[in-house]
């Protein structure tokens, strides 16, 4: 295990990175929010092939063709995420035992959809939070690392549809990500550090739906990787050496490609099932290297900045949503999604302690009238318990606890 000075002279490059690597609407497992709509949050975002409202913009926009030619949707809703505390419980000191605080974050979302232009032609707009996360440790040896970090983003995504014939179209648009985070750790008498960097970057998504008959919807999708190019201010003070740094700080962290592949089928013209499969490619994240100016010049700056190997691997997740028409003007909605972690564990740390999960979820949405509808969802995400032995970044236990839950409430408007 390193000495707790060394461990925390990494810190403030392992923290910042992975508060980057939050920033993204395809993250794999960890605090991710792909669920962006009202139906999307009720399916556990197992509405890729089916998905028939203005949030195909966002999810599926090849969709966006078979829409009602005639009407424009606006979709208006908030999310609210209530993150519960997560416990450590060292194997070998129980000084280092420690739990985190709760977090709440709360997401207003929209989706918009065009008429049809030409025939062919459709166009969406979505603005979303497509992920987010608040985590602080008060506990002396978590605070060490990770005392508190938190990160808050926006996306804008236009898309655009082109219908090929009446069994298939294909869709594109573009992502314009901003990301805001802040970042703390103290660790009394060594060291202590804080930080603070916002990020505007870019991407495409392109997607393809194939409907071979009215009730076998088939459709591909895929976000492209982006570059994260995270800047902002330090204030580091190293105690043992005297030393303190306030100036600029930077680090680029790739965003991994998504894929997602999807089938729905609807049954009596009342039930949809949908399968996603959803394969992130994290092996893209082999490393961080955190810079500063004049880092080379400087032996304690050349420390925080080292480059460090992280070697993550791809991930897969399996979701499974089923959509029922109870009456006309009600529909009811439940989903089940599989989870899988992409960080090794000797790469685990306090930051992110991240692991498997299960997610559950169930919505309904009522038609108001033949326009307007109210909807309301939720889901939990079930952290599975995770144990670590003597890593390189001094876990040596047990993470329980955790997971999140989220509420969504809709209204929507055809006109």
């Amino acid at each position: 295990m390193k000495s707790s000075n060394n461990f925390q002279k990494q810190a403030c490059v392992k923290v910042l990175a992975v508060s980057a690597l939050l920033s993204s609407s395809v993250l794999a497992s960890g605090y991710k929010i792909p669920e962006q709509s009202l139906s999307g949050l009720a399916l556990g975002a197992a509405n890729i092939a089916a998905v028939d409202g203005a949030d195909a913009s966002y999810y599926n926009p090849a969709n966006m063709a078979f829409l009602d030619a005639d009407k424009s949707e606006l979709q208006l809703f908030a999310t609210y995420v209530h993150l519960p505390k997560m416990t450590y419980a060292d194997n070998a000191n129980t000084s280092r035992n420690g739990k985190s605080k709760d977090e709440n974050i709360v997401a207003p979302l929209f989706h918009f959809t065009t008429p049809a232009y030409h025939d062919n032609w459709r166009f969406g707009f979505s603005v979303a939070v497509p992920g987010g996360l608040a985590k602080r440790w008060d506990t002396p040896y978590q605070a060490a690392s990770a005392k508190k970090f938190s990160l808050r983003i926006i996306e804008a995504n236009p898309t655009a549809a082109y219908k090929i014939n009446d069994w298939a179209s294909f869709g594109f648009g573009a992502r314009a990500v901003y990301s805001t985070g802040e970042v703390a750790s103290h660790n009394p008498g060594v060291t202590k550090m804080d930080m603070e960097g916002d990020s505007f970057d870019f991407g495409y998504n392109l997607a393809l739906a194939v409907r071979p008959t009215e009730e076998l919807k088939l459709a591909a999708t895929y976000r492209s990787k982006v570059d994260l190019t995270i800047e902002g201010d330090a204030n580091l003070n190293a105690y043992p050496y005297v030393y303190s740094y306030n100036g600029g700080a930077s680090v680029e962290i790739p965003l991994p490609a998504v894929l997602d592949l999807a089938l729905a089928y609807t049954f009596f013209q009342t039930t949809t099932v949908e399968f996603v499969y959803e394969r992130v490619y994290w092996s893209a994240f082999k490393q961080i290297d955190f810079e500063f100016p004049n880092e080379s010049g400087n032996p304690i700056l050349g420390s925080f900045g080292a480059a460090r190997i992280k070697n993550w691997e791809d991930s897969n997740t399996f979701r499974l949503g089923i959509t029922h028409l109870a009456t006309d003007n009600l529909k009811l909605m439940a989903g089940f999604t599989i989870d899988k972690t992409p960080a090794p564990d000797e790469k685990l740390a306090f930051e992110l302690p991240d692991s498997n999960s299960k997610n559950y979820s169930a919505g309904f949405e009522y038609k108001l009238n033949d326009d307007m509808s109210i909807g309301a969802a939720y889901l939990f995400s079930d952290k599975e318990e995770r144990s670590i032995a003597n890593n390189e970044y001094g876990v040596n236990g047990k993470f329980s606890d955790g997971g999140a839950h989220l509420v969504n409430m809709s209204f929507k408007y055809r006109f």
